[in-house]
């Protein structure tokens, strides 16, 4: 592919950013998009009609943190956003004011008694640094002084509300580590997941904890553009799950970019995958050849972003530009809180 970004920009109007979900969740519209096919607006419950038996569902089962942190080194104030845990248990940090923390210094968060210590001040507003706690301790600890660290599109002028603490968890959150949500999976309701088990989709699901970096946009080039590491896992009992689909010629559906990503970071060249353990930083753009995924659930993305980016390899930058149009002249809601489209893979 050319290193040209224009074929990935648009103009989105600001009232089509969703500052709030759709109630009920699986009332959203899910936009059914095919390569040759005119765009077909459905409903998110309307998902197990468009998938066939015998589909294989795969979901993120990340948790959401209270990744924002305001922290202080003596006079100074340092406002931190958590991104990813390190192999040595220290976390990777976006830090705003960061130009003068060096190694060893300590970050204290108001009265409460956790500190942190600067690992490294790795330059461009990030370092490592490590906690004075771990484990449930630390989990209590973000509970006490974060806040989630919603994308900066959905204005709160106050900070996240109590109704975001459950508006932006999906119903498959079980492993706390991700800074933003894998926001394809907060379409899901009970009622959605019961008519897909009912259909004979099977379902499974693995953890990529999603980092800060995810929804940039490119600002230098497409060639010069490095993605963010994100630590992800697919454990053995999705993997059997996956190659057996595979060797009946079942179709494996991704939930989100972020299972997408994790799938193909993992899959060998005939689409089996095995068990997998790491981190990825997986770009995926025009003119990749996908291994793992059929079919792939996810929402509307930003001009100029990788995700974008994502979905025109994954369905033709064509049928994308299209798509995107037909939902913004039919004032579909997009990013996080937003609609969705269901992609078939291009031939």
């Amino acid at each position: 592919m050319t290193d040209d970004l224009a074929p990935f920009d648009f103009e989105l109007p600001r009232d089509h950013i969703a500052t709030e979900p759709a109630r009920p969740r699986d009332s959203a519209t899910l936009l059914h998009v095919r390569s040759g096919l005119a765009p077909d607006p459905r409903v998110i419950r309307d998902l197990p009609d468009l998938l066939q038996e015998g589909d294989l569902l795969i979901a993120n089962n990340t948790a959401v943190i209270r990744a924002q942190l305001a922290a202080t080194r003596g006079e100074a104030k340092i406002g931190l956003t958590l991104d990813r845990i390190l192999s040595d248990g220290s976390w990777h940090a976006l830090a705003r004011n960061s130009r003068k923390l060096k190694p060893q210094d300590i970050l204290h968060f108001g009265d409460d008694p956790v500190t942190a210590t600067v690992v490294e001040n790795e330059g461009d507003g990030a370092a490592s640094i490590c906690f004075s706690v771990e484990g449930d301790d630390f989990d209590a600890f973000l509970e006490r002084v974060g806040a989630l660290a919603l994308p900066p599109y959905i204005e709160r002028p106050f900070g996240p509300t109590k109704q975001d603490d459950s508006d932006y968890r999906t119903i498959f959150s079980q492993y706390r580590g991700a800074v933003a949500a894998p926001t394809a999976g907060l379409h899901f309701t009970p009622e959605v997941l019961a008519a897909l088990d009912a259909k004979g989709i099977q379902r499974r699901t693995l953890t990529l904890h999603v980092g800060a970096g995810t929804f940039l946009p490119v600002r230098s080039t497409i060639a010069e553009h490095k993605m963010h590491a994100e630590w992800g896992e697919i454990d053995a009992e999705t993997a059997a799950a996956i190659n057996e689909t595979r060797a009946r010629g079942g179709r494996i559906v991704a939930v989100g970019t972020t299972s997408l990503r994790l799938l193909e970071s993992a899959a060998r060249e005939d689409g089996t995958v095995a068990p997998w353990r790491g981190e990825t930083s997986i770009f995926i753009k025009p003119g990749y050849r996908f291994k793992a995924v059929d079919v792939l659930m996810t929402n509307f993305h930003l001009p100029r972003s990788t995700l974008f980016m994502l979905v025109c390899a994954f369905s033709g930058t064509e049928t994308m530009r299209e798509a995107y149009a037909y939902a913004i002249a039919n004032g579909l809601r997009f990013y996080s809180y937003g609609d969705a489209c269901l992609l078939e893979r291009a031939p």
